[in-house]
């Protein structure tokens, strides 16, 4: 059976205040936070952007979802994860200044804005899956404590996963620091010699010893280092390396499998809006901006899978071209044949429009 996905189509540069005013209409003639019960805690995942981006999704949509839910006499809260590389946006506190600059503190949005994965992205917690790739995943803690779930994405183009849209704002944006490095890297960490300072964090938060100092310089044990970034996370002077060196195919499959992972955790208690507007040829991690189609619309499912699978085939229908003809030419499609391989979602959709 085909899963609806509700189309809120857009015109092409539409004020931001009429893309929410039509979200807002579209909610509550469909009653699309009906699973949102009184006392739930909410947890709205979004993209706050980089420090030069210009494509991630509108505060003013998250005050008004926030005010819905709140009516709900729910609590709802802005959430998102530290990143692997370095940045503002590798740690809560740099993250959450970032966020604040974009318009996405209490005073625009009425949201409390908590980092789901603590104070330097290592507060997990293991959700089981039945996949190929993994039979655990590591989510940022508060994602799954959550008793429910509103994943707001901002499909772009993407420079390793074809694409970025629901499923990579969920695989990639849930994962706990851990579960990113489980996702990108190939290899056991190493030290760059000329930014390592010997301050010793490394070595005093290695669960295993693997880290001594000599010469002046951390060095790492590779059969004795068990990947877990504990290094990364506590180094302050970007001293620690990765191979990332995951195949654009394999890496897809991980995401999709750590997005199959938030979607166990909250089953039956997540919506997951997508919207097309602003669509760019790089994610909204990239410092750039290069708008690559005209604004489509906003779509809304239950189901992730068909949710991407829909946004996707709507891109490219307005553009007359496939996606990597506009962005990178890479494999994009990737993320939702291997969710119907592993039988995560419904690829199949039916397009539900909403005037």
């Amino acid at each position: 059976m085909k899963k609806k996905v509700f189309f809120i189509p857009i015109a092409d540069n539409e004020p931001d205040e009429e893309i929410c005013r039509k979200l807002e209409n579209a909610i509550m003639a469909n009653d699309f936070f009906s699973f949102i019960q009184a006392n739930d805690m909410v947890a709205f995942k979004t993209h706050f952007g980089e420090e030069k981006t210009q494509g991630y999704v509108r505060p003013l949509n998250f005050k008004m979802m926030g005010d819905r839910v709140k009516q709900r006499r729910a609590l709802p809260f802005l959430t998102d994860t530290a990143t692997l590389y370095s940045g503002m946006r590798n740690q809560a506190i740099g993250h959450i200044e970032l966020a604040h600059r974009h318009g996405f503190g209490f005073e625009k949005t009425g949201l409390p804005l908590i980092m789901a994965d603590g104070l330097t992205g290592d507060e997990e917690l293991e959700v089981p899956i039945p996949g190929k790739l993994y039979q655990k995943v590591r989510l940022a803690s508060l994602i799954v404590k959550a008793q429910a779930l509103v994943v707001v994405s901002h499909f772009t183009g993407h420079v390793a996963s074809g694409f970025g849209a629901a499923l990579k704002n969920m695989g990639m944006g849930c994962a706990s620091r851990r579960g990113k490095l489980a996702q990108h890297s190939t290899a056991t960490p190493s030290v760059k010699k000329k930014k390592c300072t010997a301050c010793g964090a490394c070595v005093k938060w290695c669960p295993v010893q693997a880290i001594t100092l000599a010469e002046n310089v951390a060095q790492i044990e590779k059969l004795t280092c068990i990947g877990c970034a504990e290094c990364l996370t506590v180094c302050r002077f970007d001293a620690i390396g990765y191979n990332w060196s995951e195949t654009y195919e394999q890496l897809q499959r991980k995401i999709t499998e750590h997005a199959w992972g938030v979607a166990e955790s909250k089953k039956g208690k997540a919506l997951y809006i997508n919207f097309l507007n602003r669509i760019s040829k790089d994610c909204d991690c990239m410092g750039g901006y290069e708008k690559i189609v005209p604004d489509i619309g906003v779509l809304i499912s239950g189901d992730p899978v068909a949710l991407d699978a829909a946004s996707l085939d709507l891109v490219e229908e307005k553009a007359g071209k496939p996606l990597t003809a506009l962005s990178y030419d890479i494999p994009h499609r990737v993320q939702i044949d291997y969710a119907r391989e592993i039988g995560f979602g419904n690829p199949d959709y039916q397009i539900v429009g909403i005037p």
